[in-house]
């Protein structure tokens, strides 16, 4: 993300949750870059130590120095109340991703998604931090047909994960009006960049076709490849929740917003769009041909997001487009 002198005159702890994970590791870069002091949790369930190595490696020491990494769990309230001591700002990113996972695992991902947020923010409330902004998912949406998707219009949701995220925005809005709690709630939708896992049954749709394109093996279409998503590159998620934390706009306060980039794309262009990148910076890259298979349970058909909320009350303005992104995505994998 291009450095917009947000934090500037801003000197405070962060803690991040699920620090060693995609978008964890990309703000603590962040966050180390601009001199803030940083506190991070991680499990290593689905985090990686590769990519606090990585980060180390693009430091200076003294930026470096300035991040505590506690191994720990979310779902120990211990951990919790141990790592919120101190903090100003907590951007809670830790969860158990994945849809068809929480299909296959429902106890599994509650206990992640909703007993450690919970933990999370009562520890948080307990130390009386400034401001509590947590990854929410547009899978809030559910079966809601309405596009763009608007923040106040949902429908029902479609998987355990989904409820998970609905129940986490439902209390922090209970923290708020009872306990006086900040919170700010991030609806994120398809979030990609670099570090991102493209191992595992459970990895995102855009590493992993980069991966399958790459070695020339087969990639897998669920459906007929018209299903459509809202694809967001990770600086844009990253000026969300810097901008989220420290926003004093009175009305930005207490809120859930959209974060996307306000374009939705097919399945078909999105392979279409990784394929051309990568020939464009490698000509021997063959094309192969997507296999097509049933659709998911669980899965939304199009998702596509009415950003306006956040640009109008956070001044969200997120400058990295699909294309674009996908080209700086391809540079790291390459």
């Amino acid at each position: 993300m291009k450095n917009k002198n947000y934090l500037k005159n801003i000197n405070k702890t962060w803690l991040i949750t699920g620090v060693a994970g995609f978008i964890g590791s990309n703000l603590l870069e962040f966050l180390l870059k601009n001199n803030q002091h940083v506190v991070g949790i991680d499990n290593f369930s689905t985090g990686f130590k590769e990519n606090l190595e990585e980060i180390k490696s693009n430091l200076e020491r003294s930026q470096w120095e300035k991040f505590t990494l506690i191994t720990g769990d979310i779902r120990n309230f211990d951990d919790c109340l141990n790592v919120t001591n101190g903090v100003d700002y907590v951007l809670h990113q830790a969860a158990l991703g994945s849809v068809p996972r929480s299909i296959e695992n429902p106890i599994l991902t509650n206990d992640n998604n909703l007993t450690g947020f919970l933990n999370i923010l009562e520890a948080s409330r307990i130390h009386g931090i400034k401001r509590f902004v947590f990854a929410a998912s547009s899978s809030t949406y559910g079966d809601s047909k309405v596009l763009p998707k608007q923040e106040n219009l949902i429908g029902k949701p479609l998987s355990p994960y989904a409820v998970t995220k609905l129940v986490n925005e439902i209390y922090a809005d209970v923290f708020s009006r009872v306990y006086g709690v900040e919170y700010i709630g991030l609806r994120y939708f398809n979030v990609f960049g670099k570090r991102q896992s493209k191992n595992g049954p459970y990895s995102a749709v855009i590493p992993r076709w980069i991966d399958a394109l790459l070695s020339g093996t087969e990639i897998e279409i669920f459906g007929d490849g018209k299903t459509s998503r809202d694809f967001c590159y990770i600086d844009n998620v990253i000026e969300a929740n810097i901008l989220s934390a420290i926003t004093e706009n009175e009305e930005a306060k207490n809120q859930i917003y959209n974060i996307a980039f306000g374009e939705r794309t097919s399945l078909n262009n999105l392979y279409d769009l990784i394929f051309q990148s990568l020939q464009a910076i490698d000509s021997n890259i063959q094309f192969v041909k997507p296999l097509y298979s049933n659709f998911r349970p669980g899965d939304v058909r199009h998702s596509h997001a009415d950003i306006s909320k956040a640009k109008e009350l956070l001044n969200y303005d997120p400058e990295i487009d699909l294309k674009n992104g996908l080209r700086e995505t391809v540079k790291y994998y390459l």
